[in-house]
C-alpha cells in the first residue's frame, strides 16, 4: 500500500493535528515504510502457529496457598510488650 503526501494530510486532519509542510514531508516517507513493513509481515507463513494473546508466555508468580505450621502461642506472644496468659494486651478503644 503505497502512502501519499495527501494520506498524511488526511490522517493528520482526523487526528487534528497542524502539520506543516516541512513535517509533511519529513512524515510521509516514515510511514511510507512503517505502512510497508506491516505489509510485509503478510508474507509470514503462521499456518500451524496457535493464535496469541501475549508474544511471551505469563506464569502465575503467586505462590501455591499451601496450609505451612504457624507461630506457637508462645512464641506469638513472646516479644510483645504486654500481654497476659491468652493474648496480647492493648488499651482500650471503645469506652463502654
Amino acid at each position: 500500500m503505497a502512502i501519499s503526501r495527501s494520506d498524511v494530510e488526511r490522517v493528520a486532519h482526523l487526528a487534528r493535528l497542524d502539520l506543516d509542510d516541512a513535517q509533511l514531508e519529513a512524515l510521509t516517507p516514515q510511514i511510507a515504510g512503517i505502512v510497508a513493513y506491516v505489509d510485509s509481515l503478510a508474507a509470514v507463513d503462521t499456518a500451524g502457529v496457535e493464535p496469541m494473546a501475549h508474544a511471551v508466555e505469563l506464569y502465575n508468580v503467586l505462590r501455591a496457598d499451601e496450609v505451612r505450621a504457624g507461630l506457637s502461642h508462645e512464641a506469638a506472644l513472646a516479644n510483645a510488650p504486654r500481654k497476659d496468659a491468652v493474648g496480647f494486651k492493648v488499651p482500650a478503644v471503645l469506652e463502654g
